[in-house]
């Protein structure tokens, strides 16, 4: 309840801005734009869920000041002309409406762009491309540099008017300022080239350009990545040096981490403890002593309250944890912890099939992430049986979704327990996290009276039929692949070749040190890279054989 965790619910003033609490949804890319940069419908609901839930400031997705030539993906919003406004004031309207405030982030994204997506050649600091494989961009001249960054304060100046109440300038993760502060891509050797003074020059520009055209109350934070975690990049040393060259206009650091080719330290996966990054926002309040914004897998309640009570951060950002639960505030607030559904950070559906295959954000665990529970509000008008085949996660969900509509509810399990692979994958040590979503179901589970539970049951015909079903659910899950190599599907289970799931069930058996043993490992996909990180830290020769390039 709030008052167990007193520091995320202090209000705190900046400038002249009061935020209820001192939760922050980070900024991250949605693929929900129109083609043309334009926001709908779908974009204004997916945030306004997220201010309905409590979250005291949004921060709207990394947003073009220059297309097409700063153009970030397919379907990035846009604030390059006035013909945005009048929809991206319907989202502030909205998000007002439920009590929250709203930021947006401005960014070009240099290097980072794609000829082939914008028709235009791609420009930065030096010839640098952003990524491994990525094209050589044009260094851009002084008289662009400057035109830029007028685009910066035109767009920041539009967002104020369509309603937003701060804007955040983003100076890391491999965009446009990113790419003039980081030595890995700036080579210049004139005034933005150099020592850090001179690779600070177009984020002081920028920062002074939007506090000249938003004026002296609204807040502006600063996106940075504090390390770039890169040999020849950027340390925290590195960072706090060229920070104090940004200026006094900046009001809150939002203290985030690497580039491109180290994007594992910037979308955690689930082996990083929650809230690891704390000490980097630590070190720029302590040397800045401005307010700052630190991230990282933080989904417990108590860790984001014990990183305020320290003082190493003033704001918490939560950003895929608000896309698993977007009341993840509210029911902090209200004592509702333990039916937080938690991310499990596996970085699927808001990461990967956004990053490379342009497909709107998903979530792995929150089937409704721009619908949120209005589906509860439609309940079935006559009598209806449900039977969900398969205690798996799908068929956990399947069976709660089934009652809480109306219907009764039936869910069938052979196994002793419910959760199917998240429950038999979590076991891997580092996979421990996927565990939070199962025991999330089972809690839901318990508190529908009309879902009713068969364990260690199979659903024979004869079952099944007793049920009276109207609607039957197949959930049965996947089994292991067994590929058609001579010996192997005679020889799986017994001794030295397993599948994975047998794998799991010998885990207390293998040594923590398995120095001298060899490993070898069928498949390079999710699963067997688990494996491999299981026995290869362990000091296993560990080989993994795979079908695709």
């Amino acid at each position: 309840m709030k008052k167990d965790y007193p520091h995320i619910f202090e209000p705190i003033t900046v400038r002249k801005t009061v935020l209820k609490n001192r939760v922050v949804m980070t900024p991250m890319g949605t693929n929900y734009a129109d083609p043309d940069g334009g926001i709908n419908d779908d974009h204004i609901n997916y945030y306004r869920l997220r201010a309905r839930g409590g979250t005291g400031l949004i921060i709207v997705e990394n947003v073009c000041v220059d297309f097409p030539t700063g153009s970030n993906g397919t379907s990035q919003l846009r604030l390059d002309h006035d013909m945005f406004m009048p929809k991206l004031y319907k989202l502030t309207e909205a998000v007002h409406d439920e009590g929250g405030l709203i930021a947006v982030q401005i960014n070009h994204a240099g290097a980072s762009a794609s000829s082939a997506r914008t028709g235009v050649p791609t420009v930065s600091s030096s010839t640098v491309p952003s990524k491994l494989g990525g094209e050589a961009p044009r260094p851009l001249e002084r008289d662009e540099i400057e035109a830029i960054v007028k685009k910066y304060g035109e767009a920041a100046k539009r967002a104020v008017q369509a309603g937003f109440d701060a804007i955040e300038v983003h100076c890391g993760h491999s965009y446009l300022i990113s790419q003039f502060l980081s030595p890995i891509y700036n080579k210049r050797t004139d005034e933005f080239g150099g020592c850090a003074e001179n690779r600070a020059r177009l984020a002081r520009m920028v920062i002074d350009e939007v506090r000249k055209q938003v004026g002296p109350f609204i807040p502006i934070l600063a996106r940075i990545s504090a390390d770039e975690f890169l040999e020849g990049g950027n340390n925290l040393d590195d960072c706090l040096e060229y920070l104090q060259y940004f200026g006094d206009e900046v009001d809150v650091y939002n203290v985030s981490a690497a580039l491109n080719p180290s994007l594992q330290y910037q979308i955690d996966s689930n082996c990083y403890p929650d809230g690891w990054r704390a000490y980097l926002a630590k070190a720029v309040k302590e040397r800045f002593g401005k307010p700052v914004v630190t991230m990282g897998n933080i989904r417990s309640p108590k860790v984001a309250n014990d990183i305020l009570e320290r003082g190493d951060a003033d704001f918490i950002g939560i950003g895929r944890g608000l896309i698993a639960d977007p009341d993840w505030v509210n029911k902090v607030e209200f004592g509702e912890e333990c039916d937080i559904r938690k991310c499990i950070s596996c970085n699927i559906g808001c990461a990967g099939n956004r990053i490379q295959n342009n497909r709107p954000i998903r979530c792995t665990v929150n089937p409704a992430v721009i619908e949120g529970e209005e589906y509860k509000k439609l309940k079935v008008n006559k009598p209806c049986n449900v039977v969900v085949i398969g205690g798996g996660t799908a068929g956990m969900e399947a069976a709660c979704t089934a009652a809480e509509v109306g219907c009764t509810a039936f869910l069938i399990e052979k196994a002793d327990h419910l959760g199917g692979l998240a429950y038999e994958i979590s076991k891997f040590p580092d996979k421990s996290r996927l565990r939070d979503f199962p025991d999330y179901l089972e809690r839901r589970i318990k508190k529908l009276h009309n879902l009713h539970v068969f364990l260690n049951t199979e659903a024979t015909p004869e079952f099944i039929r007793a049920l009276n079903p109207d609607i039957i659910v197949n959930s049965t899950g996947s089994l292991p692949l067994i590929l058609p190599i001579p010996g192997l599907k005679e020889n799986v289970g017994k001794g030295k070749v397993q599948t994975v799931l047998g794998v799991i069930n010998n885990l207390d058996n293998y040594p923590e040190d398995c120095t001298g043993k060899k490993v070898v490992v069928i498949g390079a996909g999710a699963v067997g890279l688990d494996v491999v990180e299981f026995f290869a830290p362990r000091g296993a020769d560990t080989t993994v054989i795979e079908m695709l390039p």
